[in-house]
C-alpha cells in the first residue's frame, strides 16, 4: 500500500438520509471539500484519518508515536475545570441594560448618566445547593448574577432571588455551605435541604430563621427565570460627582410578573424535564420573546439608618418596599443565547468587588467577607490569574495594566516598561493613574477597638420572618407548612425537628403547632427563647407575596392543546393565532410526536407525545 492515498480505500454509503464514506472496517469517515473545512491538529497539521489510531497492521498494537491521538486524548483528559462550589448548575444569556434616566444627582457610575444608553450585559441564572448535573426546579436558591460591560470598567451585581441570607458575618459561611451539601459520610442527598445537616445548622443558627421562611416558600421553585425577581442583597452606596453618599439597595422585577410553580409540580417537572428552566429561557430567546427585568433602586441615607428597626448591614433582613419604595431606573433585557456553554456560561466569574466608579460597598460583614472569597474562588475555578482575559469576564472598554504573565498568558505586552512610577513618557510609558476618573472609596470614618461582636440589633432573628409570613396569602402560608413538614420529616433526628419547631412558635404560634402536628411530634416544645424580643406589630408587605403580584396578561405562558386525528385544522390554526397574539406558545400534545392528519387532511406537527408531555411541561 506504499504510497496508495488512504483516501483510495473509502467508499460511499448511506445511513438512512446521510451520505458517508467507509473504510475497510466499516467505521464511517467525512471528509473536506468545498466549505467544509479541514480538520487540523492544535498545532494546525491538517488530519488524515480521525477514526483509527496509528498501529503495527490492521490487528497490531497502538503506536506511541501517533501525536494526533497523544494529543487529542490529552485535551480530553483535561476538558473539565472544578465546578463551583456552590451555584455550580447555571444558565447564561447576554443582553443589554437601558438607562431609563440620568442619575447623576445620586452616582457618578457613567452607566446612570445618559438616558437610553445601552450597556453590554451578561446575567448567569443557577441554583445554589446542587452540583453541576442536579435538578433545575429543586427546592433552592436561585443565584441572578448580572455582569455590566460598562464605560469605565465591568459591575457585578451578584445576587439572588431571594433579598436576604442564611448567615450575618462570612465567617461562617463555610459552615453554611457544608451542611447544605451532600453529608461527608455518605454523599446524599444534594440539590436538597431534606436531611439533618442543613436542619441541624438552621436550628442552631437562630439568624437563619427569616431565611428558612422564605426558602420553605414557594419563591424556590420558580415557574420560570423569567418569573423570577433578582436581588443585590446587600446594602451598597452610590456617590456621586461632589462626594455625596446615598445607600442602595439593588431589586430587579420581571416585567411578566412573578409566578412559581407548586410542589407536586416541580416533582414531576424533574422528572419530566431536568433542564426544565434552561430550556425555558433557550426558548423564549430563540423566538424572540426576550425577557426584561427593571432596576429598582431602594435609596436611603444614613438618618434613615439610624432610624430603621433593623441594622441595614445585616443581610438576613430587608427594608420593606412599603417603608422604601422601588425606583425604576432601567431595564434588563436577555436577547443573545450564548454561542459555546463553556467558554461563556462556566467560564465567567462574577466578583462582588467588581464595582465602578460612582459604587461602593457597605460595611455589611457578609459583603465584606464575600469581597475576598469570589475573587479567591476564580483561581481555583479557572487556574490562573489571567481569567479575567477571558473573552466572557474582559471588559469592553479599554482597560491597561502592569499586571504580568502567569499561567496562560495569553495578552502579549509590548515595551521595556511592566512598573510605574518610570522615566519613560508617553505611550513608551504606558498607563499612569487618573485622579479625576479613577475610582476612590467613600471616606467614611471609622474608629473603634477591634472586636469580634455584633452589632445589637443583628440580635432580632424573629420579626422579619414573621412578618414575610403574615405577608402571604392563605394558600401561600399552606404551602409553606408544607414544605416544613415535608423537609423536616426526612430529618432522622427528632431532636433537630423538635427544635426547629420552636422557632417556628416564634414566627406564629399556629404555624409552630401545625407543622408540629404534621411530624406527629409527641408534644409540642416550648417557643426558642429570642436573642431580642420579638416585633409583633410590624405591617405586613404586600411586595413579599408571589400571588399578589402575578402576571397581569397570558403573555410567556405555554398552552398545551391535545388532539388527534381528524381534529379541526382550521381551528388549531385559530387558536395558535389567537395564543401567540397575547404572547404565549402553544404546544401540540398528540398520540405520536409525528404529529396529527388534520380534518382537512393536512399534517400537524406536534411538539408532545401524550405519554411523554405531561401537562406539568
Amino acid at each position: 500500500m506504499a504510497g496508495k492515498s488512504r483516501a483510495d480505500n473509502l467508499a460511499p454509503a448511506q445511513l438512512g438520509n446521510a451520505e458517508i464514506l467507509r473504510a475497510e472496517g466499516g467505521e464511517t469517515h467525512q471528509v473536506a471539500g468545498g466549505e467544509v473545512p479541514v480538520l487540523t491538529t492544535q498545532q494546525g497539521v491538517p488530519v488524515a484519518d480521525d477514526q483509527n489510531s496509528l498501529r503495527i497492521g490492521s490487528r497490531g498494537p497502538t503506536l506511541l508515536e501517533d501525536f494526533h491521538f497523544r494529543e487529542k486524548i490529552f485535551h480530553f483528559d483535561h476538558e473539565r475545570i472544578p465546578e463551583r462550589v456552590v451555584h455550580a448548575r447555571g444558565f447564561g444569556a447576554h443582553g443589554f441594560f437601558e438607562t431609563y434616566e440620568s442619575l447623576s444627582d445620586l452616582t457618578r457610575a457613567d452607566i446612570f448618566q445618559r438616558a437610553g444608553e445601552k450597556t453590554p450585559a451578561f446575567v448567569r441564572f443557577s441554583t445554589v445547593a446542587g452540583n453541576k448535573g442536579s435538578v433545575d426546579l429543586a427546592r433552592d436558591v436561585r443565584g441572578f448574577a448580572v455582569k455590566l460591560y460598562t464605560r469605565e470598567g465591568n459591575w457585578d451585581i451578584v445576587g439572588n432571588n431571594i433579598p436576604v441570607f442564611f448567615i450575618q458575618d462570612a465567617i461562617k459561611f463555610p459552615d453554611m455551605v457544608h451542611a447544605v451539601k451532600q453529608e461527608p459520610d455518605r454523599g446524599f442527598p444534594q440539590a436538597q435541604t431534606a436531611h439533618d445537616n442543613f436542619w441541624d445548622f438552621i436550628s442552631l443558627t437562630p439568624e437563619s430563621i427569616n431565611m428558612a421562611l422564605w426558602i420553605m416558600s414557594d419563591r424556590t421553585i420558580p415557574r420560570s427565570f423569567r418569573f423570577m425577581e433578582g436581588f443585590g442583597v446587600h446594602t451598597f452606596r452610590l456617590v456621586n460627582a461632589d462626594g455625596k453618599s446615598t445607600f442602595v439597595k439593588f431589586h430587579w422585577k420581571p416585567k411578566l410578573g412573578l409566578q412559581s410553580v407548586v410542589w407536586n409540580e416541580a416533582v414531576k417537572l424533574n422528572g419530566a424535564d431536568p433542564d426544565y428552566h434552561r430550556r425555558d429561557l433557550w426558548d423564549a430567546i430563540q423566538k424572540g420573546d426576550y425577557p426584561e427585568w427593571e432596576l429598582g433602586l431602594q435609596l436611603f441615607d444614613e438618618s434613615f439608618a439610624q432610624k430603621f428597626e433593623f441594622d441595614v448591614l445585616d443581610a438576613t433582613k430587608i427594608i420593606p418596599e412599603e417603608v422604601i419604595p422601588i425606583r425604576k431606573v432601567g431595564r434588563l433585557v436577555l436577547d443573545r443565547t450564548v454561542d459555546n456553554f463553556y467558554a461563556e456560561t462556566e467560564q465567567v466569574a462574577f466578583c462582588t468587588q467588581n464595582i465602578v466608579p460612582g459604587v461602593d460597598f457597605s460595611n455589611d460583614p457578609l459583603l465584606q467577607g464575600r469581597n475576598f472569597s469570589y475573587l479567591d474562588t476564580q483561581l481555583k475555578r479557572l487556574g490562573s490569574p489571567n481569567f479575567t482575559y477571558l473573552p466572557i469576564n474582559a471588559p469592553k472598554c479599554p482597560f491597561h495594566t502592569f499586571q504580568q504573565d502567569g499561567h496562560m498568558a495569553f495578552i502579549n505586552p509590548k515595551g521595556r516598561v511592566n512598573y510605574e512610577p518610570n522615566s519613560w513618557g508617553g505611550t513608551m510609558g504606558g498607563p499612569r493613574e487618573a485622579p479625576d476618573r479613577g475610582f476612590r472609596s467613600f471616606p467614611v470614618e471609622e474608629g473603634g477597638p477591634k472586636l469580634r461582636v455584633r452589632a445589637e440589633l443583628f440580635a432580632d432573628h424573629y420579626s422579619q420572618a414573621r412578618q414575610f409570613y403574615f405577608s402571604q396569602t392563605p394558600t401561600e402560608q399552606t404551602h409553606i407548612k408544607d414544605a416544613f413538614v415535608f423537609e423536616l420529616s426526612k430529618v432522622e433526628t427528632t431532636a433537630i425537628r423538635s427544635r426547629m419547631v420552636s422557632h417556628l412558635l416564634n414566627v406564629d404560634e399556629e404555624l409552630g403547632r401545625k407543622v408540629a402536628d404534621g411530624l406527629g411530634l409527641q408534644e409540642t416544645p416550648k417557643p426558642a427563647e429570642p436573642a431580642r424580643p420579638v416585633l409583633k406589630n410590624l405591617p405586613t408587605s404586600p411586595a413579599l407575596s408571589i400571588i399578589r403580584n402575578g402576571p397581569s396578561s397570558f403573555k410567556g405562558r405555554k398552552l398545551g392543546v391535545l388532539a388527534t386525528d381528524g381534529t379541526d385544522g382550521g381551528l388549531l390554526a385559530a387558536l395558535k393565532e389567537a395564543v401567540e397574539a397575547e404572547g404565549a406558545v402553544i404546544e401540540l400534545v398528540a398520540p405520536k410526536v409525528g404529529g396529527i392528519t388534520a380534518s382537512d387532511g393536512t399534517v400537524v406537527p406536534a411538539q408532545q407525545k401524550i405519554n411523554g408531555g405531561p401537562s406539568v411541561l
